[in-house]
């Protein structure tokens, strides 16, 4: 090969590359990654689940210390995602939660079967609804705290993201563990 076909065979690649480098990449909606399954819709390594803004309401440590952690979980795949249960440092105990109508107040319960995202969609876990209950913390919460979480999702694979901590006042709802609030099946 002649000293000028290497020149432009080089300067060829060179643009290539160049080319495929030029787009800037969009930044992903948080620091989470779901454990990658293969499926006939999803290829491995893809993630099928995100979450975006995610954080944690500032407690107190006690005997009762709860809190919860929000945030908007959004699903990349063609198939509905269930996530069946979680874990943190933070907690010994960690429980999906919903809140409903029992006896004229609203009331917080597990949640059962689950959180299910919707193919290509999203559910937003917010003070009031649905949320991640921190029971019995082993350290106080405070702002800007980072807190990480792992899901279990009903395929086996986990989702593990990091929360912050944040101030919030309101949701008053009632906690009645164990209790059957006769409300929905999820």
């Amino acid at each position: 090969m002649s000293s000028r076909t290497t020149i432009v065979v080089l300067s060829m690649a060179a643009a290539a590359a160049l080319s495929a480098c030029g787009t800037t990449p969009q930044a992903a909606p948080a620091a989470a990654v779901a454990t990658p399954s293969a499926s006939p819709t999803r290829p491995a390594g893809a993630a099928a689940l995100a979450i975006t803004d995610p954080w944690v309401k500032t407690a107190k440590k006690s005997n009762k210390g709860m809190t919860a952690a929000f945030g908007t979980l959004v699903n990349n795949s063609d198939a509905d995602i269930t996530v069946v249960s979680g874990t943190s440092p933070l907690s010994p105990k960690v429980e999906l939660h919903e809140v409903v109508e029992a006896k004229g107040k609203m009331v917080m319960q597990p949640k059962k079967g689950g959180f299910v995202i919707p193919a290509r969609g999203s559910l937003t876990l917010q003070p009031g609804g649905d949320h991640i209950m921190l029971v019995g913390l082993a350290e106080e919460v405070k702002p800007g705290a980072q807190i990480s979480f792992t899901l279990t999702l009903a395929d086996g694979g986990t989702f593990a993201f990091t929360a912050l901590g944040k101030d919030f006042a309101g949701a008053k709802e009632d906690y009645q563990p164990g209790m059957d609030m006769g409300g929905s099946d999820g």
